[in-house]
């Protein structure tokens, strides 16, 4: 029988790991949330009239 850790168990090698590389599942979802909220701002740019919109070769640079 597979036994499935749940959020209670201690993982000594995971905090070890953590520890001495860093939280790369952390990591991940910070920069998957800040990709979100980017996508989700790009999306909706065309959506409202902008007065200063930049040209488009000027956008892909402030992202760069």
């Amino acid at each position: 029988m597979k036994r499935t850790p749940t959020k209670d168990d201690h993982l000594p090698i995971y905090e070890d790991l953590v520890r001495e590389r860093g939280d790369a599942v952390a990591e991940a979802q910070i920069a998957a949330a800040h990709t979100q909220h980017q996508a989700a701002e790009l999306l909706t740019e065309g959506e409202t009239p902008h007065r200063h919109q930049q040209p488009a070769h000027d956008q892909r640079a402030r992202f760069q």
